[in-house]
C-alpha cells in the first residue's frame, strides 16, 4: 500500500462511518417523533384524565418538557405524522429489538458497566418494548385499515431514505397519492429537503399530470435537481433540539460574521441610550421554518424591539424582505399593547463597502419614526464600525 491508497482509504472510512452515524440519527429522530405522536394521541383517546386537560394537553406538555426543546408546534407535528404515516408503526418492534441487542452487545464488548446495571439496562429496554407493542397493535390497526388499499413505498426504505425534516414538508400534503409520488421522486432523485420543497411549491406533481412527455419533464427535473447533503440534514433544528444542543448552535454562519455580530453586541450596549440586550441567534418559527435573527434588543426610551441581521454580503431585495419578515413577526406575537412598532437594521457588507438599512414596521406613527431615527445609532456610526472591524479581520 502506497501513501496515496492509505489517504483514500482513510478518508473512504472516515465518510463511511459519518454517513453512517447520520443515517442512524436520522432513524431514531424520525422513530422517536412518531412514538410520541402516538403517545399523545393512545392518552388522548385512553388517558385516565383526558378530559381534564382536554385542548390544552399540548400546551401543559409543552410547558412541562419546556428543558427537553419540546415546543407546542413540533408536538403538533409529532401527532399529524402519526395520523399521517401509520406504517411506521411496522418496523418498531424490530428497530426497538435491534437497537437493544446493539447497545447490549456494545456494553459487553466494552466493559462500560457492571453486570448489574447491564441487566438493568437490558430489563428497560425490554420493558419499553413490552410497553409499545401491544398499545401500537391496538392503536395503528384503525388507522392501517383505511390505508390497506393504498401503495406503499416499504417503510424501512422511507425511514432509512428520509429526513424528519423531509416527512415535515410532505405532512401538509392531504391527497395520499400526491404524497407518495413525492416520497419516490425524492427518494430516487436523493432530493435536499430545499429541492422537495421548491418541486412541491412549483406544483411538480400537477405539472407531471399535464405534461406531453412526462417521462421527459422527470428526467429534466431529476437532473437539475439538488441532491441531499447529509451534513446539511444533520444540521437541521429538529435534529439539533434531538441531541440537545442549543438553538444558537443550528445557525452556522463563518468566523469573521461571528466576531462582527459579538463586537455589534458589545458597540450597540457600549452606545448606551437605552439597549437591553435579548436574544443572540434568535430563533423564530414561521410556518414550519426556523429563521434567526443576528441580535435581538428591547429599547426602553423608544419601548420598542430593535432587531439587527447582519450579512456578509451585498445589498439584496431577499435581505431587506427576510428583516422585514422578523419585523412583522414581533409586531404581530411579540409586541405587547404598551409597545411601538419594533425596528429592524440590517448591515450588509462586502470587501470593498457598508450599507446601512433601517426597515420600520408599518406605522402612521411619524413620530415614534422620527424618534428612533435620533435614539438609535446613525448610518454613519454602523458603517464606521463595520469598516472598522473588517479591517481589523
Amino acid at each position: 500500500m502506497n501513501f496515496s491508497d492509505l489517504a483514500i482509504q482513510i478518508q473512504q472510512t472516515s465518510e463511511a462511518m459519518q454517513q453512517s452515524a447520520m443515517l442512524a440519527v436520522n432513524s431514531h429522530l424520525t422513530i422517536r417523533n412518531w412514538l410520541i405522536g402516538f403517545y399523545i394521541v393512545e392518552f388522548e383517546q385512553k388517558g385516565e384524565d383526558r378530559a381534564k386537560y382536554g385542548e390544552k394537553l399540548l400546551q401543559r406538555l409543552t410547558d412541562y418538557l419546556s428543558e427537553n426543546n419540546f415546543s407546542l408546534t413540533n408536538l403538533k407535528l409529532y401527532r399529524q405524522f402519526y395520523f399521517i404515516y401509520p406504517q411506521i408503526s411496522e418496523v418498531i418492534p424490530d428497530f426497538f429489538q435491534m437497537h437493544a441487542n446493539d447497545l447490549l452487545t456494545l456494553l459487553d464488548k466494552h466493559l462500560l458497566v457492571t453486570e448489574i446495571e447491564r441487566i438493568a439496562i437490558g430489563q428497560s429496554l425490554t420493558d419499553q418494548l413490552q410497553f409499545v407493542n401491544p398499545l401500537i397493535s391496538q392503536s395503528v390497526n384503525d388507522q392501517l385499515e383505511k390505508q390497506k388499499n393504498s401503495i406503499h413505498i416499504p417503510t424501512q426504505k422511507l425511514i432509512a431514505k428520509l429526513s424528519f425534516t423531509h416527512f415535515v414538508q410532505l405532512l401538509p400534503i392531504d391527497d395520499p397519492i400526491k404524497r407518495q409520488f413525492y416520497e419516490m421522486e425524492c427518494i430516487k432523485g436523493t432530493w435536499s429537503v430545499r429541492e422537495l420543497n421548491r418541486q412541491i411549491k412549483t406544483l411538480y406533481y400537477e405539472r407531471l399530470g399535464l405534461s406531453k412527455q412526462p417521462e421527459k419533464l422527470s428526467s429534466e427535473v431529476q437532473g437539475k435537481s439538488e441532491k441531499n447533503n447529509w451534513l446539511e440534514t444533520i444540521k437541521s433544528p429538529f435534529t439539533f433540539e434531538f441531541l440537545g444542543l442549543k438553538s444558537k448552535d443550528v445557525v452556522y454562519e463563518s468566523d469573521v460574521e461571528q466576531a462582527l455580530i459579538e463586537h455589534l453586541q458589545d458597540f450597540i450596549l457600549e452606545l448606551g441610550h437605552g439597549f437591553c440586550f435579548e436574544a443572540r441567534q434568535k430563533r423564530i418559527l414561521i410556518g414550519n421554518k426556523y429563521y434567526f435573527c443576528d441580535l435581538v434588543f428591547y429599547h426602553r426610551i423608544l419601548k420598542c424591539h430593535v432587531l439587527i441581521d447582519l450579512k456578509m454580503d451585498e445589498f439584496s431585495h431577499e435581505h431587506f424582505g427576510q428583516l422585514k419578515t422578523y419585523v412583522n413577526y414581533y409586531k404581530k406575537e411579540i409586541m405587547c399593547p404598551d409597545d411601538n412598532p419594533p425596528v429592524g437594521i440590517l448591515l450588509v457588507t462586502d470587501k470593498d463597502h457598508a450599507l446601512v438599512e433601517y426597515a420600520t414596521a408599518d406605522s402612521d406613527k411619524d413620530i415614534f419614526v422620527s424618534k428612533y431615527l435620533l435614539e438609535l445609532p446613525s448610518k454613519e456610526k454602523l458603517i464606521d464600525f463595520i469598516k472598522t472591524e473588517i479591517s481589523k479581520l
